[in-house]
């Protein structure tokens, strides 16, 4: 699958001029919101400050829950946790956890008594 408009919702993650990351979300297409962030669309966003910004990564999500869920936790993970998941090193992953062996948070829309998604940033 291309990175085009589709059902769902993209998680992304930018590399800033400074070398810093942000990590985000969209329905939109991918290069739309990078275009957006690299064009300060927003002015007082983390990146309009740290331009311009690269995109790394980006997994689609079908179910936008789940993509909403997965954008809060990366945000969550240490730079070199997030440094493997752009290189592709996914047996890292687990290793790189400060969580170590504890279960994984649920997925929102599980955590959401009557089921319906959460509002956030992106999706």
């Amino acid at each position: 699958m291309g990175m085009q408009d589709a059902d769902g919702c993209w998680v992304y993650i930018l590399r800033c001029a400074d070398d810093s990351y942000y990590t985000g979300s969209t329905r939109e297409a991918v290069e739309k919101r990078v275009a957006e962030h690299n064009t300060k669309r927003y002015e007082n966003s983390f990146t309009a400050t740290r331009l311009p910004v690269e995109l790394v990564f980006a997994q689609h999500f079908p179910v936008i829950t789940d993509a909403i869920a997965m954008e809060r936790r990366i945000k969550g993970w240490s730079r070199r946790k997030k440094e493997a998941l752009v290189a592709g090193q996914f047996d890292r992953l687990r290793t790189l956890s400060k969580r170590g062996n504890r279960p994984a948070a649920p997925v929102l829309r599980d955590a959401v008594p009557d089921g319906t998604a959460p509002q956030d940033e992106g999706c």
